[in-house]
């Protein structure tokens, strides 16, 4: 009900801007151009239409939510963003249109003094129309007597989102609460908060919810909001019948996510309505087509060019500083926890007596040369052929070792939701400078969480920005980077 209130209001602000706009420029018009002469009308006709589709764009490209933010509550400076926008689209349009057809019978200094006046009308009209219609159409019995009901904490909580939406029609009365200790105190006067709700400096307290058919009818109540996510139980379906009964709008607040410490995703499949705790774009096959074409296309150069000239320079280092093989093979866990052989060019010697401890600052197992090879990533050059075989990707959270798995997992209950997706050579952590040695648990619970935001927003964009600031970062490394 509130959405669909926020909508129209937006919908009906929109067409009395649009139509103030056509007004405004067939008013101007009229000052400066002589319309008799042949064929200049129609002309005219034209550009008022580009500009109603400029503001017609803006609108659809932007995110209402905004839109109906700014305009209800927003700044001097928010209203002039939106008002600039739109006048950008507008002349956008006009101006493509001028390029395209050449067009020598439009007055240019008709069209380019138009649009500041266009701005001012647009600023002005943000600023002023939104909350002028709704103090118009949201009266009288278009108004929403509320009562909430359940914790008066979440009740005192609610007062601003209240005060927001007053301008809807929605005016609370109090608040119903079955919280038996809550009511104790306030008899007992022992709690400001609870002082301040008896005596409506917040919310009124109007009983406990056995009193809600009795406090309908008294109050003359139309719409009640239940504040916690509904518990089956007889109670809540008490209150969905009498507000049926008496024929009440009855909204339920969602805050699972708070119950669950964590965002949720809600869609519906086949008929049958779900949550999940994230969603995962790269479920779709055409994105994960995307990112192995992507894949395919940035290793393939680089195992035929690349990796061969840099074989033969970390060879020359290997024969002179630490003799043996130039690759080694190392055992990760990779896509849905899958042991994987991750290839690198060694840059440790070989009598080394604990391959599972972290490389660290000044670490000894390192040959010389070798510190500069994993400082600026060249190890992780052959890395590009597991991308090839399909193990790994070019941007994913980076595969650990098996034993750090483990230990990694009891810091961060979430740590195997990494999984989800191929490890990566690169990815959001590393970009970000969580790479090399986790001296704290905070380094990685921040790395964490950063293949985590890359696992739940993942888009062609994000993919491409990873690959060139990782190309960046491997030219000029962190201060972690060793």
């Amino acid at each position: 009900m509130i959405t669909r209130r926020l909508q129209g209001l937006y919908s009906l602000h929109f067409a009395i801007q649009a139509l103030l706009v056509v007004l405004m420029y067939w008013a101007y018009a009229s000052l400066i151009i002589d319309f008799y002469t042949v064929g200049v009308f129609g002309h005219y006709v034209l550009y008022c239409f580009l500009i109603i589709i400029g503001l017609v764009v803006h609108d659809f490209r932007s995110d209402h939510d905004y839109h109906l933010g700014v305009l209800h509550h927003g700044s001097p400076e928010a209203c002039h963003r939106l008002a600039l926008g739109k006048v950008l689209f507008a002349t956008f349009f006009i101006s493509l249109y001028l390029l395209a057809t050449r067009d020598t019978v439009i007055s240019r200094l008709f069209l380019f003094s138009f649009l500041p006046l266009m701005y001012v009308v647009l600023f002005i009209s943000d600023w002023w129309l939104p909350k002028s219609i709704a103090r118009r159409i949201f009266k009288g019995v278009h108004r929403q007597r509320t009562l909430l009901v359940g914790s008066i904490f979440r009740a005192a909580g609610f007062t601003a989102w209240l005060q927001r939406k007053e301008v809807l029609g929605i005016d609370c009365i109090g608040v119903l609460s079955d919280e038996q200790e809550t009511h104790q105190l306030l008899e007992r006067h022992k709690s400001d908060l609870h002082r301040k709700l008896k005596q409506g400096q917040t919310l009124p307290i109007l009983g406990g919810t056995e009193n809600l058919e009795r406090v309908i009818r008294e109050q003359d109540v139309t719409h009640v909001i239940l504040l916690e996510y509904p518990i089956f139980s007889d109670s809540v379906t008490k209150i969905v019948y009498v507000c049926d009964k008496l024929g009440v709008r009855l909204l339920m607040v969602d805050n699972l996510e708070e119950k669950l410490l964590h965002p949720l995703t809600y869609f519906e499949d086949d008929g049958i309505r779900f949550f999940c705790m994230r969603d995962e774009p790269l479920q779709s096959p055409a994105n994960r087509l995307v990112k192995r074409t992507i894949d395919i296309a940035v290793s393939l150069p680089v195992v035929l060019f690349v990796l061969p000239a840099a074989a033969a320079i970390i060879w020359l280092f290997q024969r002179i500083y630490s003799p043996g093989p130039i690759f080694f093979w190392q055992a990760r866990a990779g896509l849905e926890n899958l042991e994987f052989k991750v290839l690198k060019f060694r840059t440790m010697h070989i009598n080394n007596p604990d391959v599972a401890k972290q490389a660290t600052q000044g670490d000894r197992r390192i040959f010389p040369g070798g510190r500069f090879f994993r400082k600026h990533s060249f190890d992780e050059l052959p890395q590009f052929w597991n991308v090839l075989r399909g193990d790994m990707s070019i941007v994913g959270p980076r595969p650990h070792l098996i034993e750090h798995n483990e230990r990694f997992a009891k810091v961060m209950n979430s740590y195997y939701i990494r999984a989800f997706v191929k490890p990566g050579i690169s990815g959001m952590a590393q970009i970000k400078g969580y790479r090399g040695e986790t001296k704290k648990d905070e380094d990685l619970m921040h790395r964490i969480q950063w293949d985590l935001y890359y696992i739940e927003n993942w888009s062609l964009e994000l993919e491409l920005r990873i690959i060139f600031k990782t190309v960046q970062v491997v030219l000029f490394p962190h201060e972690t980077a060793y």
